[in-house]
């Protein structure tokens, strides 16, 4: 029934260094899947998560010059379409609705003029086996820094009861599970080996060629992920004769499913199948760093950094259009695919024609964008249909990190308050040459940093307690997260009103750029709708691209990784026209 590594292993855990190498990723993918009982998907994860094959392999470098590509939306997905493009001397035209950032939903929020005091907004940990991810993160040389996911000394307060998340759910067991109507199998069983039966262990009974479909696209699916995708997280966990009190349990303590019940079981297992949580990374100063390179690259007067190997003289040219916000789409009898924009500025609507179109925005804005001629059918019914999910986060700026005096020097807090999670700085924490053990300590290595300001993120919210957080006053949703976080840490009322210092909040359903803070299929999404939403359209003059494309959802590897395939679909389509 249980996975006897998942807690208990006597197997040392493999060091977590800053900038980590290929091999060590590699090492702790593989250290993952074995605490998790399937080392054998090792491989197939791998594959299905690296970059597609390169886009110079297709053709040759300056091959396309002169051909025009029109990429709506400047985030992860059509931004590393427009970088391979340029490899083979496409003229590339990004169009950007914001010009307040750059980034997408990659949102590092900055306090301070130095930027040290910042919090992330949007995504804000890259596992080991994020290839695609790392693939650029290793191309523009960004410095990394371990993500810590757990810390023994955060809490889970759950009906009105607070303990100490300890790495063996001992003290949920002995103070929290008499407060949930549990069977005698689930009392006895730690929530973390409970939550592997419900989630991981049930389509561990397929063969690997029907799990690995989780992570991927195709035209058709197996009997195994049918079935699956059939179903939505509740009906699994009841398939597992879980009792609702434990499924009430359990969605307090892992929120992404635990928030979206009624959705997709396959779209949630996702998470757990490729074994992400275990080894988590972010980048020094800020995930949107990543972004940014990104767009140094399109900018720079020496492209040929980004590019080695490749004569400046054959690159294409990149055009970035910030505050220009594509109303449409439409099709013309010279093959050429036209945009209307406005200018956000003077709102004067302007028209460009384009060779091909990377349209890597999600389907919730594309949805109110005219396009003529439809495209077909079942896409556009998949524009309508598909779903996305709410989330709220909100970052506290703290003139003391009140955390670290209580032990806490990363990982997050669960609770069934309005709030969901709470999660802490990892930065505090040297953990180059630390092993699992030694990362279980109690005591601060550097005590006097707790007096030094810090930023956690105070509320992370998904669903119906986004929307319920979402939908009030700035000042009544600074209460309400201050109150439950003083509850939570068991501090006294108005404590942290002498502590925080601002705060920042990003409701994405709200956001009019988004509208919706990332795809999250309902059940049967995955077999209607996934093949469609990647094929291209106006034969084969419109791609499409984002993490909603990709099948890995939520994620920044999706993003990035669809955004690759995209470029080298369009290449392979048109390599014949030149």
């Amino acid at each position: 029934m249980i996975c006897p590594n998942v807690l208990y292993s006597n197997i040392p855990r493999p060091p977590q260094p800053d900038n980590p190498t290929d091999e060590e990723r590699s090492k702790m993918s593989y250290y993952a899947l074995y605490r998790t009982c399937h080392t054998e998907d090792f491989h197939n994860i791998t594959e299905a998560l690296s970059p597609p094959k390169s886009i110079t392999l297709l053709a040759n470098p300056g091959e396309f010059k002169g051909k025009k590509v029109g990429i709506i939306g400047g985030g992860l997905a059509g931004m590393s379409s427009a970088f391979e493009l340029r490899k083979l001397g496409f003229d590339i035209t990004i169009f950007e609705a914001s010009d307040k950032r750059i980034g997408g939903r990659v949102y590092t929020y900055y306090f301070d003029k130095d930027k040290k005091l910042y919090g992330e907004l949007g995504p804000m940990r890259i596992p080991v086996n994020h290839e695609t991810v790392w693939h650029y993160i290793n191309l523009f040389k960004l410095n990394t820094r371990p993500f810590r996911q757990t810390d023994p000394n955060t809490f889970i307060y759950l009906h009105q009861t607070r303990v100490r998340n300890d790495a063996y759910g001992e003290n949920v067991k002995k103070y929290i599970y008499p407060t949930y109507n549990l069977t005698p199998m689930e009392r006895r069983t730690a929530w973390q080996e409970l939550g592997y039966y419900a989630i991981e262990a049930p389509i561990l009974k397929a063969p690997p060629s029907s799990r690995i479909e989780i992570l991927k696209t195709k035209e058709t699916y197996s009997k195994p992920l049918l079935y699956w995708d059939s179903l939505n997280t509740r009906q699994m966990f009841e398939s597992r004769n879980l009792s609702q009190g434990a499924i009430n349990l359990l969605s307090n303590l892992f929120p992404i499913g635990g928030e979206y019940l009624y959705n997709n079981y396959v779209d949630f297992v996702q998470e757990y199948f490729p074994v992400n949580f275990w080894f988590m990374y972010e980048i020094i100063d800020g995930l949107v760093n990543l972004p940014l390179a990104f767009h140094k690259s399109f900018l720079s007067s020496k492209p040929q950094e980004y590019y080695p190997g490749i004569p400046v003289q054959l690159l294409g040219k990149v055009k970035w259009k910030s505050g220009n916000t594509v109303k449409g789409i439409y099709r013309r009898e010279n093959s050429y695919v036209t945009l209307s924009y406005q200018d956000n500025t003077s709102q004067e609507i302007r028209y460009e024609d384009f060779d091909y179109i990377i349209c890597a925005v999600p389907f919730s804005v594309l949805r109110t964008m005219d396009i003529k001629p439809m495209f077909r059918s079942r896409k556009m019914q998949a524009i309508k249909e598909v779903n996305y999910g709410n989330a709220l986060k909100s970052i506290f700026n703290c003139n003391k990190r009140f955390w670290e005096e209580q032990g806490i020097f990363g990982g997050g807090s669960y609770t069934d308050l309005p709030i969901t999670t709470i999660w802490y700085p990892s930065d505090s924490v040297n953990s180059q040459t630390k092993t699992e053990s030694e990362l279980n300590y109690n005591e601060a290595e550097n005590p006097n940093k707790a007096e030094n300001p810090g930023v956690f993120l105070a509320s992370y919210n998904f669903n119906l307690d986004s929307v319920r957080l979402g939908n009030i006053t700035d000042k009544e949703r600074f209460e309400i997260i201050k109150r439950d976080v003083e509850e939570v840490h068991g501090l006294s009322k108005f404590e942290l009103d002498s502590i925080v210092t601002d705060s920042k909040t990003q409701v994405w359903s709200e956001d009019p750029l988004f509208r919706g803070a990332f795809c999250y299929f309902t059940p049967q999404q995955k077999k209607l709708f996934s093949w469609e939403m990647t094929l291209p359209e106006y034969d084969n003059r419109v791609f499409f691209a984002g993490e909603h494309v990709s099948p890995l959802h939520r994620w920044m590897q999706g993003a990035l990784q669809s955004g690759m395939e995209a470029a080298n679909a369009l290449v392979s389509s048109h390599i014949n026209d030149i």
